[in-house]
């Protein structure tokens, strides 16, 4: 018995409700006088609106994620003979984004369960060539953000939060993305608060680093067209996806709320698997984002076999640690080894917590766990 047919990993509807608004927004922005494309009113409007969430926060709209981690880093001066402390086992932009600037990723090993950076390795890590921590938040948990403003206090050395998968997340009272110096949001669709299309932001309470970030993201301009002051890139924000982005913004709340009663409802149901084999994310809502909702499984592929022949889809994030792969082997000493970020590269699985499943889906998705898990297969 399959369920309640096919359930994919990604929404394909997420956007359906507001297709008339996006189509509307586009011939509004295409056929207005000014013909500003780009960085126009509708941006700052948007960057008002997003730092208004973030307790005053200032926010630099741009054109990825991934750009808004190259922005603060090449604005932190980051750059040949550095070093910057990365987890072992994440995205591929933060290893990039480092050795794109010229400076050395240094890995640091996880923590078994919540899969993000370990404090104590990250600390283990640190160099006299240190120039920046970058801790990033993963899955459904956010990063120990206190430990690391600590640790980057004590050496001296600059804190950049990889906040990507974590917009609306809360750790302690403080949102991510204002844990550290800087912090980056990504709008691609499936994040939580994605959009039809590309984008980021940078947020930092720095007006300094946030002046600097808005001249390299528009080619090193700044105040005066065509004058530049730096090297910069064209890393600048669309029109069009600042109005969709202000048009879903109030509605966010009730989305990311859907995500967390869905991953509460999940947790609950898994964490008596444990000795079976199929570990949750902790408990509890502090400290937690609901991008994905990753398990991990002693029999990760037996497991994802089992929900596919029962209608769940499910998703493999980083099939190997970073410092496995071959685009960062140079940066891997002989000898290195990050045990926990290996054996989450073999563990983990991703099922699906969008905020359009219904409750029969979400139902369905928790049974087909627990059976697998009952039969003696975690």
């Amino acid at each position: 018995m399959t369920g309640p047919g096919t359930i994919p990993f990604f929404a394909p509807d997420l956007f359906e409700e507001d297709r008339e608004v996006l189509l509307d927004l586009v011939r509004r922005t295409g056929t207005a006088g000014e013909q500003k494309f780009i960085l126009g009113e509708r941006t700052a409007a948007f960057e008002r609106a997003l730092g208004e969430t973030l307790d005053g926060a200032e926010v630099v709209a741009c054109s990825s994620g991934t750009s808004a981690l190259t922005l603060i880093l090449t604005a932190m001066g980051v750059g040949p003979g550095d070093e910057v402390v990365v987890p072992a086992y994440g995205c591929a932009p933060l290893g990039n984004t480092v050795a794109n600037l010229g400076a050395t990723p240094v890995f640091a090993d996880i923590d078994p369960v919540t899969m993000v950076v370990d404090p104590a390795e990250v600390e283990a890590a640190i160099t006299g060539r240190t120039k920046a921590l970058l801790p990033a938040h993963m899955f459904s948990v956010m990063a120990d953000m206190p430990r690391m403003r600590e640790i980057a206090r004590r050496h001296g050395v600059r804190l950049v939060e990889d906040s990507a998968v974590a917009q609306g997340g809360v750790l302690d009272g403080r949102p991510a993305g204002t844990w550290g110096e800087a912090g980056l949001f990504s709008f691609v669709q499936v994040k939580t608060f994605g959009t039809a299309g590309e984008g980021g932001a940078v947020v930092t309470e720095d007006a300094e680093l946030a002046r600097v970030v808005r001249a390299l993201r528009n080619h090193g301009q700044e105040g005066q067209r065509f004058v530049h002051q730096r090297v910069g890139c064209n890393s600048r924000f669309d029109e069009v996806q600042a109005a969709f982005q202000l048009h879903r913004l109030p509605g966010f709340p009730a989305r990311l709320e859907r995500r967390a009663r869905i991953a509460d409802y999940y947790t609950e149901r898994f964490t008596p698997l444990g000795e079976r084999g199929v570990v949750p994310p902790p408990p509890g809502r502090n400290g937690r984002c609901y991008y994905v909702y990753s398990l991990l499984a002693d029999e990760r592929d037996a497991l994802r076999e089992h929900l596919a022949a029962h209608g769940v889809s499910s998703h493999v994030y980083y099939p190997a640690p970073l410092p496995h792969q071959p685009a960062f082997a140079r940066f891997a000493p002989p000898g290195r080894q990050w045990p926990h970020a290996l054996a989450a590269s073999r563990r983990q699985l991703a099922i699906p917590i969008n905020p359009h499943l219904t409750d029969a889906q979400v139902e369905h998705i928790a049974d087909t766990v627990c059976a697998f898990a009952a039969a003696g297969r975690g």
